[in-house]
């Protein structure tokens, strides 16, 4: 019966242990035809592409700007760029593809 109460308080317990997910990092390329195939790994970043449109997961902590350049000098220019929750301006995306 203990083993049962002890249980069921740890079943209770179990969504104040869970994380909240991570902020999104993605990237829309302004040329499809430069996405990757397969998985790529940019500063520990895992990278998928469908089309233009690539998501990451994980990565090296650092600003999104310069996240943002390593992904250009591997992919091509982006239209669009977010790491870790941080959209990067207009300008900065300018900045990023120069």
């Amino acid at each position: 019966m203990r083993a049962l109460l002890i249980a069921a308080a740890l079943f209770a317990a179990a969504p104040a242990f869970a994380q909240a997910p991570a902020a999104a990092t993605s990237a829309v390329l302004a040329d499809a035809a430069r996405a990757p195939t397969g998985r790529t790994i940019i500063d520990g970043a895992s990278w998928t592409c469908d089309g233009a449109s690539c998501t990451a997961s994980g990565g090296a902590n650092q600003p999104a700007t310069r996240a943002c350049r390593r992904v250009a000098a591997r992919f091509g220019a982006v239209s669009a760029f977010s790491y870790k929750g941080v959209a990067l301006s207009a300008e900065q995306i300018a900045a990023c593809n120069a």
